[in-house]
């Protein structure tokens, strides 16, 4: 049976969740589908920062950085259970180095710019300050002596001669929040429906077939929002459209256990530059260490891993900041890749490819009686106001109007978060902590039993059976990935993981070959993508 709906949404990503979840406020009957789960794919392998791009400044795209430091001062009031303040810190390894490249790439120059010296920086910071004033919730920048950044950073370069502080913001999970947003969008509309693990395999007259493993079901769109991310072209070739929108770059990130680096950076971030004007980060996370990311141009999203050269151009571009500082592969107890969908631009240096958003449609033929709008590019930080521009765009399509704004809208466990914080203490306090006020429910049911899972003392078995009953979940890789930070912490044993697969096979119904099976492919993605060692 076919059902007609107004929109089709293929990608569960951020933005296509971020569309969903507005266009149910709408009142609009929309579908969204993604062939993996929820926020699996580009969306889950971001740096995890919320930032306003203060590296867009030296590219002159002033109206991408006013967007993202109003998006991210939003996202700290509207999920403040995922979206936490992020000091960071700059080191300068001079006065005025960089300024004439700086001023040749503002006025466009297709090389990548070089190292940027205090004088710069600081003109950058100070701007940077001035777009981020609207709705603004954290502190302005501080200029750091060479003196104090020793004190500190006692293990920083003696090159440095000064340091540059600002705030930007960082995301704990990201998948959650992507998930969360899908959920939101269901509560919206009774007509909203959410699909993971589908797959787009066709259309014909207008109606679009999608496969899951509960079958085969159809929709009849008025309109199909393309938001696969770094997938957009293979998909529109899917529906009949061939494209040439995307030329993504490929962006590694590895989870460090080193607490010396992790004592030392104290909750901030430290975001250094390449002699080359690369950007890298390393900040605290999760009792661990978020150290990246690299920029390479690629275009296989469905191989895509950190690479062993990546991991050596970490090191080195880490030792350089901190040369004493000791560092080996032993310490990796995580790592991810991915592609950021960025538009098509060959020629154009990497790092000077815009992150801002834009949206080519392809028009309605007769074969293909709806238009296709294919989200291109655009950043974590910005999906809520993309998701605005193009629900705009939609509604305007249907002749309809805007009825609600996203801009004050709470996103799942953030509504009602501070009460939660405050209404609460011990361990309810740590699940309201880690999953908003959500965690309430967890509590209840944690309150009849919390037995904790084998070398997982942060986690409990009652936390894993609710996340099976009310999460959507069809994989233990769901769980363990995108559910929770258990597998990015670099928790799991084979003895935590095999636990919780039983409890997953008991709630979800598995049998004992599919629970098996959900170990092996889980074991492997987890030791041979992400280079865990169970």
């Amino acid at each position: 049976m076919t059902k007609d709906i107004d929109v089709l949404i293929i990608g569960a990503g951020i933005n296509g969740a971020g569309l969903f979840r507005d266009l149910a406020e709408q009142g609009v009957s929309s579908a969204i589908v993604d062939k993996g789960d929820f926020g699996s794919g580009t969306s889950a392998a971001p740096s995890r920062m919320i930032h306003g791009g203060l590296k867009y400044l030296e590219t002159g795209e002033f109206g991408l950085v006013a967007q993202s430091t109003y998006e991210r001062n939003l996202l700290l009031k509207n999920a403040p259970h995922l979206i936490k303040p992020l000091e960071t810190m700059i080191p300068m390894f001079s006065w005025l180095k960089g300024i004439p490249a700086a001023l040749r790439t503002l006025f466009g120059s297709k090389t990548a710019a070089r190292s940027r010296g205090a004088l710069l920086i600081e003109v950058g910071l100070f701007i940077y300050d001035f777009f981020g004033s609207r709705a603004r919730v954290m502190p302005r920048h501080s200029f750091w002596t060479k003196a104090r950044a020793k004190r500190e950073l006692p293990l920083i370069t003696d090159r440095i001669v000064a340091m540059g502080s600002y705030f930007d913001a960082r995301v704990t999970a990201p998948e959650r929040l992507v998930l969360e947003l899908v959920k939101d969008g269901c509560a919206a509309h009774s007509d909203a429906i959410a699909l993971n693990y589908a797959n787009v395999t066709g259309q014909e007259g207008g109606v679009v077939t999608v496969e899951s493993a509960a079958g085969v079901q159809s929709f009849r769109p008025k309109i199909v929002v393309n938001a696969a991310g770094p997938w957009i072209d293979r998909v529109n070739g899917v529906l009949g459209s061939e494209s040439k929108f995307i030329g993504g770059t490929k962006g590694s990130h590895v989870v460090l256990d080193h607490p010396q680096l992790r004592e030392m950076l104290n909750g901030r971030m430290i975001y250094f530059e390449t002699n080359e004007g690369r950007i890298c980060l390393a900040y605290e996370y999760e009792g661990r260490v978020m150290l990246g990311t690299s920029d390479i141009r690629a275009d296989n999203p469905d191989e895509v891993a950190c690479q062993d050269d990546e991991i050596e151009y970490f090191f080195d571009v880490l030792r350089n900041v901190f040369p004493e500082l000791p560092l080996d592969r032993s310490q990796i107890v995580y790592a991810y890749s991915g592609i950021r969908p960025l538009p098509a631009s060959d020629g154009l240096a990497v790092g000077l490819i815009s992150r801002d958003h834009s949206v080519p449609v392809i028009a309605a033929t007769a074969e293909r009686p709806f238009d296709i709008l294919s989200l291109v590019g655009g950043k974590w930080t910005t999906f809520r106001g993309f998701a605005e521009e193009v629900a705009d765009d939609v509604l305007g399509r249907l002749e309809r109007t805007r009825r609600v704004s996203t801009s004050e809208l709470p996103i799942g466990g953030g509504r009602g978060f501070s009460e939660a914080v405050t209404q609460t203490s011990g361990r309810a306090r740590e699940l309201v902590e880690r999953y908003g006020a959500t965690g309430l429910e967890i509590a209840k049911v944690e309150a009849e039993g919390g037995e904790r899972i084998t070398d997982l003392a942060s986690t409990s078995r009652a936390e894993i059976e609710w996340i099976c009953d009310n999460e959507r979940v069809v994989h233990l890789a769901d769980i363990v990935i995108r559910r929770t930070l258990v597998a990015v912490r670099g928790e799991l044993t084979n003895a935590a993981l095999t636990e919780i697969a039983q409890i997953a096979a008991r709630v979800l119904g598995w049998s004992a070959d599919r629970t098996q099976e959900e170990l092996s492919k889980t074991h492997a993605m987890l030791v041979g993508k992400h280079r865990m060692r169970l």
